[in-house]
């Protein structure tokens, strides 16, 4: 069985541009709002603990999860080939 890489890239994408951005406001929700980097304000430019910060992890997210599953799908394709089940 073959995965649907567009599906499965665009799923990945948001779920992963959703969790970013609902993290941060659980953050800001606990801790309030800071200048704080995190460990994915070394990867995503830009981004801080902050309501600007969380759009701006919501952008640099959709793209990241997009991408990285369309390469899990392709290789998942590739991987599985034509077995019989």
């Amino acid at each position: 069985m073959k995965i649907n890489v567009k599906a499965f890239a665009m799923t990945t994408g948001v779920l992963w541009g959703l969790g970013v951005f609902l993290m941060t406001w659980y953050l800001i929700l606990l801790e309030g709002a800071s200048d704080d980097k995190l460990i994915l304000g070394r990867f995503y430019l830009g981004y801080h603990v902050n309501p600007l910060g969380s759009l701006i992890g919501l952008a640099w997210a959709l793209p990241d999860g997009f991408i990285g599953g369309a390469v899990f799908a392709l290789l998942y394709n590739r991987l599985a080939g034509e077995t019989a089940v």
